[in-house]
């Protein structure tokens, strides 16, 4: 299995995305300065610790910045799940532990609570998907 890690893309991005707040950051300070007397050492150290801060945060939140992963979510297309409610025409569905909105394609009848579900394709973060019979299960 390939194991899929940082590239210098996703630090890159995810760089760009903190400089706005660290820019903000250094006003904000600069502003306070004028009304309160901080030492020099206090605000390098503060905006230290804002980059640190972002520094720690990175291998939590670098899947976000990771373009290559949003083409994954096509993957869910042909994946079986349990309706949680029932559909008639949207509501919630179960895949693998996870819950998600779910709508039932246009001509296809409502599916009840506890029917099983296949996933027909997706329209942004809603998946479009068709009762699946229980004598049909595959995954």
């Amino acid at each position: 299995m390939k194991r899929v890690g940082w590239s210098s893309r996703i630090v890159f991005r995810y760089t760009l995305f903190q400089i706005p707040s660290l820019a903000l950051l250094v006003v904000i300070l600069l502003v306070v300065r004028r009304y309160i007397d901080l030492p020099q050492w206090f605000l390098w150290g503060f905006m230290l610790l804002w980059v640190a801060k972002d520094a720690i945060l990175f291998p939590f939140v670098w899947r976000a910045y990771d373009r290559s992963q949003e083409r994954s979510l096509h993957n869910m297309v042909g994946k079986k799940g349990v309706a949680q409610e029932r559909l008639d025409p949207s509501g919630y569905i179960r895949i693998h532990g996870e819950l998600w909105k779910a709508e039932v394609i246009d001509g296809a009848p409502p599916v009840e609570k506890g029917e099983p579900v296949r996933v027909q394709g997706i329209h942004g973060l809603v998946l479009l998907v068709q009762g699946e019979s229980k004598g049909s299960e595959k995954d």
